[in-house]
């Protein structure tokens, strides 16, 4: 595999990316052990750099650890990272992503290790590719699958592999994202939760309908952008439980993420959704969306 000549940072150096290492006792190599973020840069602005940072920041309070650095010092290596970057001009959009592990320890033990044990700070840089035009005017496919992930899916924990297996199960289908779907309990219907790498919106009768933000799903800066959205266009929405048999029953569907933005799924489980095209709502928040990105995303500005 050849890796590409980028720019990347590894515990407060940058180098080439493929000059790296990390010690095979990384508690992030031996037991998933760590928390990652992943931030959209469009035309060297980074989005929301801020509201990331504190995810990030949430998300290792939440597995009990120090944040390394302080908000001023995690900005810097980020726009540092950025600017080291020569694989492109200034206009093109790129994703950094951070990666915070609990560190090398010896020997290993699923306990956290000793007091002062250093974490390891990885960040590298991608080019961040948006879908073709063509998917955002014809919609895309999607499957369903039961989900079967731990109840903490709100810490953007490194451990991804139950995601890594739902989104198999869309590349083997040939469609473009699987919507996770978790028992209700207690005889209750099961709930739509989110995309193996998105959130998902639904529509029905003109109303915008998304499961609100709890521990069992993780919700994402672009989930909150399309619900500022729509809330500042006076679009009808309702936050709480969606129900499969909602999703089923919807007139449009949503898949969001910051790599994908907004795609209408148009055809679920083999099945139309709606009249089998994007809708009406979907092309609204579509041009909303593509508005906020060109005025607002591409000016650094919140």
């Amino acid at each position: 595999m050849q890796i590409p000549h980028l720019t990347a940072y590894l515990n407060g150096r940058f180098a080439p990316l493929d000059e790296l290492q990390i010690s095979v006792l990384d508690r992030g190599f031996l037991f998933g052990d760590g928390v990652y973020e992943m931030i959209p840069v469009y035309s060297r602005c980074a989005f929301r750099l801020d509201e990331h940072l504190a995810r990030l920041g949430r998300s290792l309070a939440e597995i009990g650890m120090d944040n390394p650095h302080d908000l001023a010092t995690w900005r810097q290596i980020v726009l540092d990272l950025v600017a080291r970057q020569d694989f492109c001009d200034p206009s093109s959009d790129l994703s950094v992503y951070i990666q915070v592990t609990r560190g090398v320890a010896y020997p290993r033990n699923h306990a956290f290790p000793a007091a002062g044990t250093i974490p390891t700070v990885f960040a590298f840089t991608d080019p961040l590719e948006v879908p073709p035009a063509g998917l955002f005017t014809q919609g895309v496919a999607a499957v369903t699958t039961r989900d079967l992930r731990w109840q903490r899916c709100d810490i953007k924990a490194i451990s991804l592999l139950a995601n890594v297996l739902a989104k198999q199960q869309a590349v083997e289908a040939g469609v473009a994202e699987t919507i996770l779907l978790r028992d209700g309990g207690h005889g209750e219907e099961n709930l739509m939760i989110e995309g193996a790498a998105s959130n998902i919106f639904i529509v029905k009768d003109g109303v915008i309908f998304a499961p609100a933000a709890s521990e069992l799903m993780l919700a994402g800066i672009t989930y909150e952008l399309i619900i500022e959205l729509a809330q500042a266009h006076d679009l009808p929405l309702k936050l709480g439980e969606v129900s499969e048999a909602m999703l089923r029953d919807a007139d449009e569907v949503w898949l969001t993420s910051s790599s994908k933005e907004i795609l209408a799924i148009v055809v679920l489980d083999e099945r139309p959704v709606g009249n089998g095209k994007p809708g009406p709502i979907y092309q609204q928040m579509l041009s909303f969306y593509q508005t906020y990105k060109a005025t607002v995303m591409r000016r650094g500005e919140e």
